[in-house]
């Protein structure tokens, strides 16, 4: 399915600054914020009288869940309450958390039965944007609404007039307005590129729109929230500064066209709002071809202010890290396989040597080194490594189909692509891997316990891409 330009609407809520996401935090006496999952309703279409609300999952209640905000070194305390008939866990996409607290159903903790509770505690390491998301039936519940934004601030964050964050999500809405549940763990889906739909949505709105005033500086936390769909996002005429990927702090650099984010990534931009007074400022997803209008930021009538715009970014505080050793690096292949017009002619699941067709009724078709990855058979690791000790993964796309590469407990950066060294050797949790492509990372396993290495187009983790590194104490 397509996302097309008549599906968004051309009216929504307007904010005037700060998050355009609803709820506030609800902590009990013991200081523990609560993020209950349950049935809830979200109006994503057009908002019109006509339009129905739709049927969702989601935190206390709102598509995305409610927002966090923490301090660097603050300790985190949430309960996560299972309303629903699924089990279900979270998982915080991106911090470094202790390992009992990743939220890896079957990996990392039991999935918490409906009825049930379980308290995450830890101290929040890294300032940046993160987001936190079920990680049990991801493929389906995090296709329901379960998911929303999770921001650590900096101790000296840039001077900006508006510090906004935009979860972007694509939904596969039926005729009546609802989630196209029939097509929920489809072959289709799982074999090719995954699950995408046909009505895209800012932080829960078909449009959002954003109140600014000319000469105004904005700070764009920008999320994919998506299932599958890789978005590309331009917000020309303006000029953009990527100053973060994945809540990690890069060297700042212009933007020279859209911005691309698969699945699970984040990025943060500083953009100068030079446009005159009363106009506007369009974020177009032109992932499709035709640009489509995702959120619009409208200028007001204001002129001659001393605004930030202009002035030069600074960058951003990086985190102390350990440096890759790469004299001592411990080395490990990882080849992709599978899926539609693939050539994997077998692979191994469940101990047994299988052809695509068998695999595929139990519902995989993607292997990593030959494995079919389960949730519920994850004896053999990738990797064992000692505490402290630097990794080099190398990764071959041997699919016609693009992967987003998802390390949990560690931030790794990418230090070859098809065996050149990489432009920009960020540091990042997720990277994108097209068909036939070859890349290295490079991490250090300083975080002990077992931690998931997974496709985030969630349907192919579902289906097979997916396995675990041991680090151990």
């Amino acid at each position: 399915m397509t996302i097309t330009r008549r599906q968004f609407l051309q009216t929504a809520a307007l904010t005037t600054g700060g998050l355009l996401l609803p709820g506030v935090a609800r902590s009990d006496e013991g200081g523990w914020t609560r993020l209950r999952a349950a049935p809830a309703e979200a109006m994503l279409l057009d908002g019109k009288p006509d339009d129905p609300m739709t049927a969702v999952w989601a935190y206390e209640g709102t598509v995305p869940g409610l927002p966090l905000r923490f301090r660097k070194g603050e300790r985190a305390k949430i309960r996560l309450q299972n309303g629903l008939e699924q089990p279900t866990s979270i998982h915080w996409h991106g911090l470094r958390v202790p390992n009992a607290m990743d939220g890896v159903a079957g990996l990392t903790q039991a999935a918490v039965e409906p009825g049930d509770s379980f308290d995450y505690e830890f101290v929040v390491p890294d300032s940046g944007t993160y987001w936190y998301h079920s990680h049990n039936r991801s493929w389906e519940q995090v296709a329901r609404g379960l998911y929303g934004t999770l921001v650590v601030e900096e101790e000296n964050p840039p001077a900006v007039d508006h510090d906004l964050t935009l979860a972007i999500d694509d939904w596969r809405i039926a005729d009546d307005g609802q989630i196209h549940e029939d097509s929920f763990g489809s072959m289709m889906d799982l074999s090719h590129a995954g699950r995408m739909g046909n009505w895209l949505t800012v932080n829960g709105k078909s449009l959002a729109k954003f109140n600014v005033s000319a000469g105004d500086r904005l700070r764009l936390r920008l999320l994919n929230a998506a299932n599958a769909r890789i978005f590309d996002l331009d917000l020309s005429p303006a000029e953009s500064t990527l100053i973060a990927l994945d809540g990690q702090p890069v060297t700042p650099r212009r933007l020279d066209g859209p911005l691309k984010l698969a699945p699970g990534q984040r990025a943060d931009l500083i953009v100068d709002l030079t446009g005159e007074p009363g106009s506007r400022l369009v974020l177009n997803a032109v992932s499709g071809g035709d640009p489509v209008e995702a959120a619009v930021f409208e200028y007001d009538q204001t002129e001659g202010r001393d605004r930030i715009a202009g002035r030069p970014e600074g960058a951003l505080e990086a985190p102390q890290r350990p440096p890759l050793d790469h004299a001592n690096m411990v080395e490990q292949g990882l080849l992709m396989e599978g899926g539609a017009m693939g050539r994997m002619e077998s692979g191994r699941f469940q101990g047994q040597e299988m052809t695509p067709r068998e695999l595929m009724s139990f519902g995989k078709i993607w292997t990593f080194n030959g494995v079919a990855g389960d949730m519920s058979d994850m004896h053999d690791p990738l990797l064992r490594v000692e505490r402290g000790r630097s990794v080099a993964i190398d990764m071959f796309n041997d699919t016609r189909f693009p992967h987003a590469m998802h390390l949990h407990g560690h931030h790794f950066q990418v230090l070859e692509i098809d065996r050149e060294p990489a432009r920009h050797q960020d540091w990042m949790d997720t990277v994108l891997m097209f068909p036939g492509e070859r890349l290295k990372i490079g991490f250090v396993a300083d975080n002990p316990g077992k931690w998931l290495f997974h496709c985030h187009m969630l349907e192919h983790h579902a289906a097979g891409m997916g396995t675990w590194l041991e680090v151990g104490t």
